[in-house]
């Protein structure tokens, strides 16, 4: 499954600590995320990850582009909602394409658990069938 890792800068670190917690879910997967959140899940996990440009400089639009030609299987969009980004725009996105072509999207840790549990235990296996 392609997995797509986004996280805002107040959420990066939770991010870091989700994928140090998954890390053995993760690593059977194909990682995309935006460059900084990518870089800093490598750091910290040595997990491979495909790294799109920092979200502000266009990679929110890179992994909105992988969504629309349905290669993603699963976004995990850790957002801060009381902080909005000047880009907002390419953020909300993200979040309306995953609606559009019925990708599971986690905007928070709880659900984010929910997903990767449920793709561990083989539930997600309806998206290659979805392809």
């Amino acid at each position: 499954m392609n997995i797509g890792l986004v996280a805002h800068d107040s959420k990066k670190k939770l991010m870091q600590n989700f994928c140090i917690a998954y890390r053995g879910i993760l690593s059977k997967n194909n990682l995309f995320a935006t460059g900084t959140t990518g870089r800093l899940i490598e750091e910290v996990t040595n997990l491979n990850v495909h790294k799109f440009l920092a979200g502000h400089l266009g990679g929110n639009k890179q992994l909105s582009a992988e969504i629309e030609h349905n290669t993603i299987d699963l976004v995990i969009f850790l957002r801060d909602p009381l902080h909005p980004k000047e880009h907002e725009p390419d953020v909300n996105d993200i979040v309306r394409l995953c609606d559009l072509y019925n990708i599971p999207l986690a905007t928070n840790v709880a659900t984010a658990e929910l997903l990767i549990k449920s793709l561990d235990r083989g539930d997600m296996e309806w998206r290659e069938a979805y392809k």
